[in-house]
């Protein structure tokens, strides 16, 4: 009787492991295949919302949205209110945008504000203080994006992150060996309490964390909208908090604030075709600039993480990241050379003097010329795809793990430390060992050039693969080699993201690896190129979800930590 009532209403809800109502006919896990509609991103309860935000007549732009304040409540290291971040759009008659929502500097900003009288850098500065904020983008985007394609009202899209945070979410354990390690620096930067730091509390997982503060700002902010967090209560909470702890973010900086709708970096790539984020992103351009080296390489017979693949990347990867330390930046600030950098001409120069049989110093690749006319990983990211077809590709950061590790006191949200992806001095590396110089040097209202790389893909003129990956620097490798998998070497979208990882960006002259994850024959072999080897115990966290030939869809999760999916 009771299985006729179940298929006589089509669905019945069941309660997961928070007490949150869940579709049954919603799946979840770190990897789904044929699926009608999927999201995958860094959080499970996250996921889990993004999927019922579809099942409900939510669109891709509504569930990304919805993910969004999600992650602000479940997965505060990354997910957040306090950052910004890029969105990459394609419609499902194939009409595309994108979304530039990152942080920028203040009005008070100065090119030589992290440097002291001499001229040295001075260290912390530009990360662990509240000197380290750029203006937040992220509820600007989020409202910014639902304006122009969502279909539920926000209000709809914001309740189920009010609920986590009133109520509570349990943390993983991932999570509680991250809080744990952070425990001094959430005491040493922040003088009232947080639900993250309790004294003498060893967190552990399923611990439940409840955000009263948190939830209270999400609740003025579905009342009142953006304005709310740019010039209402939550306005005022953030200059309290810069004015206690020598901040210049100022009530204009916040009032000023707009996100930008900018046109994609395109390209085709043999029958193929890229669309990705424009700078101030980086990744657009180096994700296209890698694509087009290999085209044009001689690259038939090459095997899939072979001596000859690692070595070729790795050298096409110190050409590209030489251009981003001189070429890219904010473009209302600085003429970025886009057509330049993406012309094949241009690139085949640039491999000029590739050796197929020695590595080429890093000191010996500049950037390119032409006639103009350790790491932390905390950045997220998230995609989704609709039944209709839909997609989008989000990436947000608070830059470190929890950003500055300073709490807005009585709003509950943690702030960025963004202003440390300026090339606070030229020449001198930045938290990722990013290296820069005018492009990207500190100028009032100007956004810091990034390495986020959302990225969707056409396939035949039809969507393909929808990407992305936090990891700082290592975000455009990530996602290219995610590419790379499931383009050029057919991997269905588990394999590809599974395989082992490996990362080169100019300087340092190294080639960044899994550990324990490349056999010890082929690690001598590219030493024996003349290549510095070390090894990191995972690259990237990459979320994406593939269109099968059939038009389902795989989704999946990284299952290097909570990455999950959830589709129907």
């Amino acid at each position: 009787m009771k299985r006729l009532f179940v298929l006589a209403i089509g669905f019945f809800l069941f309660l997961n492991g928070s007490g949150q109502p869940v579709d049954s006919e919603i799946k979840i896990g770190k990897s789904l295949d044929s699926l009608t509609a999927a999201v995958a991103c860094a959080h499970p309860e996250a996921a889990r919302i993004g999927a019922e935000i579809l099942k409900q007549g939510g669109n891709a732009i509504d569930a990304a949205v919805g993910i969004q304040w999600a992650l602000a409540v479940c997965y505060p290291q990354a997910g957040n209110i306090g950052g910004g971040g890029f969105m990459v759009i394609r419609m499902a008659d194939g009409t595309t945008n994108t979304l530039d929502f990152r942080e920028q500097a203040p009005a008070a900003a100065t090119e030589k504000m992290y440097q002291d009288e001499n001229g040295e850098i001075v260290e912390g500065r530009s990360l662990d203080t509240h000197m380290a904020v750029g203006v937040p983008g992220s509820v600007s985007g989020l409202y910014e994006s639902h304006r122009k394609y969502g279909k539920l009202p926000m209000e709809k899209l914001i309740a189920p992150a009010i609920d986590l945070a009133e109520n509570g979410f349990k943390i993983t354990a991932n999570q509680a060996s991250l809080l744990n390690q952070y425990k001094a620096d959430f005491e040493a930067r922040n003088k009232n309490a947080i639900p993250f730091f309790v004294t003498n509390k060893i967190w552990k997982e399923g611990d439940l964390i409840v955000q009263s503060n948190l939830a209270a700002t999400l609740k003025r902010i579905s009342k009142d909208g953006e304005d709310e967090f740019y010039s209402g209560r939550t306005a005022g909470l953030i200059i309290e908090e810069m004015k206690a702890g020598g901040g210049i973010i100022t009530k204009a900086d916040l009032a000023n604030y707009k996100s930008i709708w900018r046109k994609p970096i395109e390209s085709d790539f043999e029958n193929y075709k890229i669309i990705s984020m424009p700078p101030p992103s980086s990744g657009g351009v180096a994700i296209v600039q890698l694509l087009k080296m290999w085209e044009a390489a001689k690259t038939d017979g090459i095997a899939h993480n072979s001596v000859e693949y690692l070595h070729l990347i790795t050298e096409m990867e110190r050409r590209v990241y030489a251009d981003r330390s001189v070429h890219l930046g904010d473009p209302e600030f600085y003429k970025v050379p886009v057509s330049e950098l993406l012309d094949q001409k241009y690139l085949n120069v640039r491999m000029g003097n590739f050796d197929a049989s020695l590595a080429t110093p890093s000191k010996d690749i500049e950037a390119g010329k032409f006639q103009k006319g350790k790491e932390s990983t905390e950045t997220t990211h998230l995609c989704v795809v609709d039944a209709e077809g839909n997609a989008v590709s989000v990436t947000t950061t608070l830059n470190g793990h929890f950003g500055s590790k300073i709490m807005v006191v009585g709003a509950g949200f943690f702030l960025n430390n963004e202003m440390d992806d300026f090339s606070s001095k030229p020449g001198t590396p930045n938290m990722f060992g990013l290296i820069g110089g005018e492009a990207n040097s500190i100028q009032p209202e100007k956004r810091m050039l990034s390495s986020m790389t959302p990225t969707i893909v056409e396939k035949d003129g039809n969507l393909f693969l929808v990407a992305g990956s936090p990891g700082g620097s290592t975000i455009i490798t990530s996602v290219f080699q995610t590419v790379m998998n499931t383009a050029v070497f057919d991997m269905n979208l588990k394999e590809a993201i599974e395989v082992p990882k490996f990362h080169s960006q100019w300087l340092p002259d190294v080639i960044f690896m899994e550990e324990n994850r490349f056999e010890p024959e082929l690690l001598d072999s590219l030493k024996a190129l003349g290549h510095e080897i070390d090894f990191f115990p995972s690259l990237g966290r990459v979320d994406a979800i593939l269109v099968n030939p059939n038009n389902t869809l795989q989704s999946c999760g990284d299952p290097r930590a909570d990455d999950t999916t959830a589709g129907y």
